[in-house]
C-alpha cells in the first residue's frame, strides 16, 4: 500500500503471537514450512484475528490450532507490550504470554496441517538455537529475548 511517498505492508486483519511458557523452564514452539523462504522455521504460535473476534480469543484459537493445546480460560493469556515487527508495517502484532504445565503439553491434540511439529525447548536450548541460527525469525527472537531479559532467564540458563 502507498502512503504518500512511503510504502507499507499491511495485514488485512489484526495479528496475534503467543509465547507459551512451560513450567517456567521451557518454551513451546511450532515448526512451520514457509514456501517463500523454502524452509521449516521454528516459530511461536501466531496468526490472524477473524472479523469482530476479540484479540485474546484469536490468541486462544490460534494457540489451539497450531499446538493442539486447548486453554479455555482467557484470563491465562496475558497481553504483553507490543513490538514493532517492521517499520513499514503500521499494524503492531498483539503479543500474548500463556503459562502451561507439563500435563497440558503432554495431552495436546492434533494441530492444523500447516504445522509440521510442535516442539518444546528448555530456555538454554532456545538460546543455543538462536545463537546457532536455527531460530532466526526476528519477531520471534524479540519476543523471546524480551521475556528472558525481563525475567533474568539468561543468567539462569548459563
Amino acid at each position: 500500500m502507498s502512503r504518500g511517498s512511503y510504502y507499507t505492508i499491511e495485514y488485512k486483519q489484526p495479528q496475534v503471537i503467543i509465547l507459551p511458557i512451560l513450567d517456567n523452564r521451557a518454551i513451546v514452539m511450532v515448526r512451520v514450512y514457509r514456501p517463500v523462504i523454502a524452509d521449516n522455521t521454528l516459530e511461536l504460535p501466531a496468526g490472524g484475528a477473524s472479523r469482530n473476534e476479540l484479540l485474546v480469543s484469536a490468541a486462544v484459537r490460534e494457540f489451539r490450532e497450531e499446538t493442539g493445546i486447548l486453554i479455555s480460560d482467557l484470563k491465562r493469556f496475558q497481553m504483553l507490550s507490543p513490538l514493532v515487527n517492521m517499520a513499514r508495517s503500521p499494524t503492531l502484532p498483539c503479543i500474548f504470554q500463556v503459562h502451561l504445565v507439563q500435563q497440558e503439553y503432554d495431552l495436546r491434540m492434533d494441530h492444523d496441517h500447516e504445522v509440521s511439529s510442535v516442539e518444546c525447548f528448555s530456555y538454554k536450548k532456545v538460546l543455543q538455537k538462536i545463537e546457532q541460527g536455527e531460530i532466526y525469525m526476528g519477531l520471534q527472537i524479540a519476543v523471546i529475548m524480551r521475556y528472558f531479559i525481563s525475567n533474568q532467564i539468561i543468567k539462569q540458563a548459563e
